[in-house]
């Protein structure tokens, strides 16, 4: 069977993506937790379960374990209260109940366990005497339980009220951004219908240029159509002295109030009366 280049390459393509899906496939235990960051933000907490991530964007920032841990910790210098110093081990046991301030709330967190242990540690035993110590162990485990819960649950509140902090200034950014974007929609509006309204009457204008100059030519090719006709027609002078005579009487009748008669107009008009005389008399 003869395989061309495409098929080589389309083959190659299907195996590196079926070997970059098989890769990017996890399968979280019972008892464990996945932290999932994406662009090196912090995306969601894998629980138990088959899960896919994103290549190349997404990765998995830490495995926590939320089973009970015991963290035996090297002996500890303390002085009672009576001047007493004692080499104390502590043990102890914890459990990690939120992933995510687990993985980003503190920086080396069992660094931070030892130490907040030890401090409460001589903090107590400096409280107490030598033979307190020795018969009150129930009680010294009681004072640091609460005392470490304390700490603990400051850390969490603190810890939230960053994120808090951050998902505000998130939302402030976004709203800050969509009023821009609002603001630019709307000036963009104003400016097209800006535009629009001068184009329009722009339009108009022209139309009314356009209608005017049309009327002034239909008007001086009838006074040339008018004029060819006369001149067709070759009237005799007394015609146009009577045509003259019929326009300074419709000029007369119009609105102006000084009129200029020129002198062929009025020895018209005189011949005009005579004739009306002479017609009289007869």
């Amino acid at each position: 069977m003869n395989f061309s280049v495409g098929s080589f390459a389309l083959i190659a393509v299907i195996l590196v993506v079926v070997v970059i899906l098989i890769r990017n496939i996890r399968i979280v235990q019972q008892a464990r937790a996945y932290v999932i960051e994406r662009l090196g933000a912090y995306k969601e907490t894998w629980n138990v379960g088959m899960h896919l991530k994103w290549p190349f964007i997404e990765r998995v920032a830490k495995v926590v374990s939320l089973k009970e841990q015991v963290a035996d910790f090297p002996p500890q210098p303390v002085i009672t209260k009576d001047n007493v110093t004692m080499q104390i081990d502590t043990v102890v046991y914890f459990q990690i109940t939120d992933p995510k301030l687990y993985t980003y709330g503190i920086e080396q967190p069992m660094v931070a366990i030892e130490n907040l242990a030890a401090t409460t540690l001589r903090n107590i035993i400096g409280d107490l005497e030598l033979d307190q110590c020795l018969t009150s162990r129930d009680i010294i485990n009681t004072k640091m339980r609460a005392i470490l819960d304390e700490a603990t649950r400051e850390i969490q509140n603190a810890m939230e009220k960053q994120m808090k902090a951050e998902r505000e200034r998130r939302e402030a950014i976004l709203r800050a951004e969509g009023e821009k974007r609002a603001a630019i929609l709307e000036a963009e509006g104003e400016k097209e219908s800006a535009i629009l309204r001068a184009d329009a009457k722009k339009q108009q204008q022209i139309l009314e240029a356009e209608g005017e100059a049309a009327a002034i030519l239909k008007v001086q090719q009838a006074t040339a159509e008018g004029i060819r006709l006369i001149n067709e027609a070759a009237p005799t002078e007394g015609v146009l002295r009577i045509k003259a005579l019929e326009a300074f009487t419709a000029a007369s009748q119009g609105q102006a109030t000084k009129i200029i008669i020129p002198s062929e107009i009025q020895g018209l008009a005189g011949l005009a009366t005579g004739v009306i005389e002479a017609a009289k008399e007869k």
